[in-house]
């Protein structure tokens, strides 16, 4: 008897076993899952924590000039409490400072002279169009404070191929991008020693169009090593990493001031209008193209795009061929609060603002519950959200010469959180 209920016991170890073994990767799971979420949500540079929601309790803070000022009250007496758009917004003034004082960064030289100076000098034009965030940022960079012309002080290398103007140059066009780029890249490793020094983890390119990071495929080196600044950034793809590259806005420049139409005046609970070019948008489309609250079009509008932004209370940015389009920074020009449906999109300056503040993140499953999560907004959570989008939509504004907090101070300052601690020499 003792026997036959020593091997029953001795059977049951391995079941014992395999249950201990399944808690200890469960437990695992789930604790690695938390860390990588949360690192993604408040990420650390090397030299700074933006911590999400760390002054969001805080009843008085800073303009952005420095000086005290009181809460503003929504018009139903809610708080809205501007540190609420920020993650930390003193970490955010106090690194924004010392990276204007400290900040410096090297562009490979080029004349005017030269065959592709087309290509790698800045445009000596006002930029437009959909993809002007790449020329803007080169143009106002060449012209400012953080320039040095001595790589010995330089934090960063800039290499500045425009992938925009490479695509429409004849002499290069799509299919011969990653050629150019690889040649570059081989012309400049060999003629300065910078590029060696770190294999190009100090160096940085901008590019707008979605073929920028694909460009780089016979240049892995650029791709694994230096800091991508694209629109196109979606950390669902491997050619994009998250925390060394970084979200470049999509900017539609618009012309004249910011409206302000007060929420009431707002007509359409929501509008989107684009082309159907995504299976996301066809889904949109199958339901709620003829919903008369959600205001859903392919095609040419009977009002201006303008207006139609104007009056939406909320205004959708639905991935097309990419996660990026410019609609984003056209909801926030307009006082419109965007809502997001693009999967796994790194959103602009995510390190610095909380989304969730001034917009709407809505999954792609979630489409059919769009009308209800919209109207579960209530009027006062809506005003909170619409007082924050007219105080972040300075950061996706570009002007030539660049106004402090603007679009390009924005994009240098997450340059900056990307920054080496250590200066080879």
């Amino acid at each position: 008897m003792c026997n036959i209920v020593t091997g029953q016991m001795f059977m049951l170890i391995p079941t014992a076993l395999a249950l201990m073994s399944c808690v200890f990767i469960l437990f695992y799971i789930s604790f690695t899952s938390n860390f990588f979420i949360h690192s993604h949500q408040t990420f650390s540079s090397f030299n700074t924590s933006l911590v999400a929601n760390a002054s969001i309790q805080r009843h008085t803070h800073l303009q952005f000039n420095g000086e005290p000022a009181e809460d503003s009250m929504g018009k139903e007496g809610n708080h809205v409490n501007e540190n609420e758009v920020f993650h930390d917004r003193d970490a955010f003034m106090d690194n924004y400072k010392e990276m204007n004082r400290s900040l410096k960064i090297y562009v490979y030289p080029h004349q005017k002279g030269d065959p592709f100076s087309n290509v790698l000098l800045p445009v000596d034009f006002e930029p437009s169009g959909n993809y002007a965030s790449e020329s803007y940022f080169k143009k106002v960079l060449a012209m400012s404070h953080f320039i040095t012309k001595d790589p010995s002080n330089a934090d960063l290398f800039f290499l500045p191929f425009s992938i925009a103007r490479l695509r429409h140059d004849p002499r290069v066009g799509i299919g011969g991008i990653k050629d150019f780029i690889k040649n570059y890249i081989f012309n400049i490793s060999h003629e300065y020693p910078y590029w060696n020094r770190t294999n190009g983890a100090d160096h940085f390119y901008v590019a707008c169009h979605s073929i920028g990071r694909f460009a780089l495929e016979k240049v892995i080196d650029v791709k694994i090593n230096a800091i991508q600044v694209v629109c196109s950034s979606s950390y669902f793809v491997s050619a994009y990493i998250p925390h060394k590259d970084a979200s470049l806005p999509q900017i539609w420049p618009r012309l004249g001031g910011n409206p302000n139409l007060e929420p009431y005046k707002r007509e359409k609970l929501g509008f989107f209008g684009g082309s159907l070019n995504s299976p996301v948008r066809e889904k949109l489309l199958e339901w709620w193209g003829n919903d008369s609250d959600i205001f859903v079009h392919f095609g040419r509008l009977e009002r201006s795009y303008a207006e139609e932004l104007i009056n939406s209370k909320f205004c959708l940015h639905v991935k097309g061929y990419e996660v990026n389009t410019a609609r984003i920074a056209d909801a926030l020009f307009y006082g419109c609060v965007p809502v997001i449906i693009a999967n796994h999109y790194d959103l602009p300056f995510a390190d610095i603002l909380d989304w969730k503040h001034f917009s709407v993140i809505v999954a792609t499953l979630d489409i059919p519950l769009l009308k209800k999560i919209l109207q579960g907004i209530t009027h006062q959570e809506y005003l909170v959200l619409q007082s924050n989008v007219f105080k972040v939509r300075e950061h996706f504004q570009w002007h030539v010469s660049p106004v402090d907090f603007d679009a390009f101070y924005m994009v240098v300052y997450e340059l900056w959180l990307r920054r080496s601690s250590l200066r080879l020499h």
